[in-house]
């Protein structure tokens, strides 16, 4: 079975977040499945089992035809009957109570017929094609799309596979993603039968994927929940500390927030600002990230006040009274309005001074945005009004929908989605280089543990959605996929900058390409790249290209020659008469480094670190190794190469580098600049060969310099 079992003996017992829906009746699952037990209801009305459903749905979408539902509900019933959960409850329940939490979420009638599905094809005899007649291609494809990959099949790859297929179906449909996010909060619900190194490891899951998946969905009222009902079972001490915190406050006389509620309420009425005043409580996760933060808790800080208004222009007429009758904390304003969140999210945030001393935070929000953040992309309703031509889009999604795919176009057979954010677009487009499904897992959870986004702009009108932190080295990647691989550098709001520069919020970046096709990265571009996609790329092109300096490589290299009784130009001597010695650029070799060599083309032989990853690689590939030892040298003379852009004083502040890390210069040379590029040659003198890697990084740090790298011409050696 794909859901897991219930535990009725418990219903609380990991149901976090009890004291913020006082009032709401609970709904009886083992009542809906006893219903289920006795078959389908007459064909000219509904089954009374999806009753809840019905009217939540309604709730939502008055109009809506409901005759799919039936259908589906009747082949669920009749699919899954017989079948149990551990908890001894009919199957049937698991599907109704999934698509009962996207009913009230606002899902429309096509993402409910396929959650009430959602186990058929894998759990019973149903099959796709049986679905697709009956309930067409759009049920058909998001049936499909939440469908586990059999262990039989893939073994320990089957979970990584299986999301795989997922986030690729999410890419065409984000309603598969809607449905698994409820299957697995239903799931996290009704854990309590299950060992408990069951339980953890499916929390852990669901913390580090599920959980930012909805985040990045904006499915705030699943994502909170799912946190909550991880922290029961990951950290239950820290849990069961904060519910006792949360029952205090509960019991107190006094309430800062509702007083301060009153307080807002009475301003707006007498600005005649038409507008709800809610106290929302902070869910168990949350209380406890503030305790952690702010220490001992003080009434306020176990809620928020909610301001709910008719219109965008209310919204900062609320913020207006606010500050203006009430002590504003500047510090936390925000808006999120004029600059939504990635994921959808509108909001206006705020706080405001008690005379106590208390603060409390406010949202200020319309009703739709309040619903947009609710429910996020459950709230869009069908992407689609026909095939091939998306419906309209909230501006809301706007920012995360620019630049979903390179150049705007979409990999063949996919359709283009209003609600694909940016972020899902970029993890589409790395995870299909994705090696191997560790290598696919493990990634997954690093991207997903990046959980704020960044807007930088392009020259030409267009936007790139980044994680926090990205580098130019990203943008290039997230812009040009593997042709980035000749990106030189790079202007950030009109001045030149490396490669490695840290972008923020809202810089505008220029990428500076090389003409020359063979260009390739640096492997210090590892060292700069946060992004899956341009990790991937980079370390793809590194380990194809084992015997590169690899260096954006916009001039041709002369390989070194030297006779092979004394030390070549690099300072090594190898076994093999008349080559040319070079040092590999990827692992920087330097005496007393224990090194091997490698025969390559042209009649030369790379010298490695014996450590060094590409030595593992050639040896398992069959390439002989070539007999090499260091020349015997009381000092150590090289050419480095540094690659910048022009400035003025950039010769003098590069010189001044060099001179302070106690290194003499033999000879400089500087090539006339070419495409506000320039080269410097420079051949010098170590008193130590320790100090290359110091003097390398010293020189790349002078403004302007994007690469320094070993030189291959004819370089001397010391006497």
């Amino acid at each position: 079975m794909s859901a897991e079992a219930t535990n009725p003996a418990t219903p609380d017992s990991l149901t976090p977040g009890a004291h913020r829906r006082r009032g709401r009746p609970r709904i009886d699952l083992r009542r809906l499945g006893r219903a289920a037990l006795l078959g389908p209801a007459s064909r000219d009305r509904l089954p009374d089992a999806i009753g809840h459903v019905v009217e939540a749905h309604r709730a939502h979408h008055p109009d809506a035809a409901l005759d799919a539902l039936r259908r589906a509900y009747v082949l669920a019933e009749s699919s899954h009957r017989g079948q149990m959960r551990k908890s001894g409850e009919p199957y049937i329940t698991h599907p109704l109570a999934v698509t009962l939490i996207l009913a009230e979420l606002g899902a429309e009638t096509t993402t409910l017929t396929a959650s009430l599905l959602h186990d058929t094809v894998e759990d019973t005899e149903v099959t796709l094609e049986q679905v697709r007649g009956e309930f067409g291609d759009e049920v058909c494809f998001i049936v499909d799309g939440v469908t586990k990959l059999e262990k039989v099949d893939y073994g320990a790859a089957a979970e990584p596979e299986t999301f795989r297929k997922m986030l690729v179906a999410t890419g065409n449909d984000v309603r598969v993603m809607s449905i698994k996010l409820a299957d697995r909060l239903h799931n996290m619900r009704t854990l309590g039968v299950m060992r408990p190194e069951k339980q953890e490891r499916i929390a852990k899951v669901t913390r580090d994927v599920l959980i930012p998946l909805a985040e990045r969905l904006g499915v705030q009222a699943l994502k909170t929940e799912l946190e909550d009902l991880v922290f029961a079972i990951l950290h239950p001490e820290e849990y069961a500390y904060t519910r006792h915190l949360i029952a205090e406050n509960d019991a107190r006389a006094d309430d800062p927030l509702t007083e301060t509620a009153d307080a807002v309420r009475a301003v707006l009425r007498e600005a005649g600002i038409p507008a709800d005043v809610l106290i929302r409580p902070r869910h168990l996760l949350s209380v406890h990230r503030v305790r952690l933060k702010r220490g001992e808790l003080r009434g306020a800080d176990f809620g928020r006040l909610l301001v709910l208004v008719n219109e965008d222009a209310d919204c900062y007429a609320v913020l207006g009274e606010l500050h203006t009758c009430f002590t504003p904390v500047v510090s936390e304003f925000k808006d999120f309005i004029a600059v939504p969140k990635y994921n959808f999210y509108q909001s206006l945030h705020t706080a405001v001074a008690r005379t106590d001393g208390e603060v409390a935070e406010v949202l200020i929000r319309t009703h739709q945005m309040h619903k947009a953040a609710e429910a996020g992309v459950v709230a869009l309703g069908n992407p689609y009004t026909g095939t091939d031509e998306p419906a309209a889009v909230p501006a809301a999604a706007a920012p995360g929908t620019a630049d979903t795919t390179l150049d705007g176009m979409l990999p063949e057979g996919e359709r283009a989605d209003p609600t694909r954010p940016g972020w899902l677009s970029r993890l589409l487009e790395w995870q299909r280089a994705a090696p191997d499904p560790d290598t696919f897992w493990s990634t997954l959870r690093a991207d997903l543990a990046q959980d704020r986004e960044i807007t930088v702009f392009r020259t030409d009108g267009g936007t790139l959605g980044l994680p926090a932190g990205a580098t130019c080295v990203d943008a290039a990647y997230a812009r040009y996929g593997e042709d980035a691989h000749a990106c030189i550098g790079a202007r950030v709001n009109g001045r030149l900058a490396t490669l490695s520069t840290v972008l923020r919020d809202g810089d505008t970046v220029h990428l500076l390409m090389s003409q020359d096709t063979s260009s390739g990265p640096s492997r210090e571009w590892l060292d700069h790249a946060v992004t899956p996609g341009a990790r991937i790329a980079i370390g793809r092109w590194l380990a194809t290209h084992p015997d590169d300096t690899g260096t954006p490589q916009n001039a041709p290299r002369t390989p070194v020659t030297a006779p092979s009784a004394r030390p070549g130009a690099a300072g090594a001597v190898v076994d093999l008469p008349g080559a040319s010695v070079r040092l590999a650029g990827c692992c920087t070799p330097v005496p007393p480094d224990e090194i091997t060599a490698f025969a390559v083309r042209g009649g030369a032989a790379t010298v490695h670190r014996v450590g060094c990853s590409a030595v593992t690689r050639m040896l398992s590939a069959g390439r002989p190794a070539v007999g090499v030892r260091w020349g015997d040298t009381s000092e150590y003379r090289v050419t480095l190469v540094a690659e910048s852009f022009g400035r003025p004083h950039l010769l003098a502040d590069l010189t001044e580098a060099i001179a302070q890390e106690g290194v003499a210069i033999v000879s400089a040379t500087v090539e006339p600049p070419a495409r506000q590029q320039v080269r410097h040659t420079y051949t010098l003198q170590l008193p130590d060969a320790a100090r290359l890697p110091a003097l390398i990084k010293a020189m790349r740090n002078v403004a302007g310099v994007y690469d320094v790298s070993r030189a291959q011409h004819p370089a001397g050696a010391a006497p």
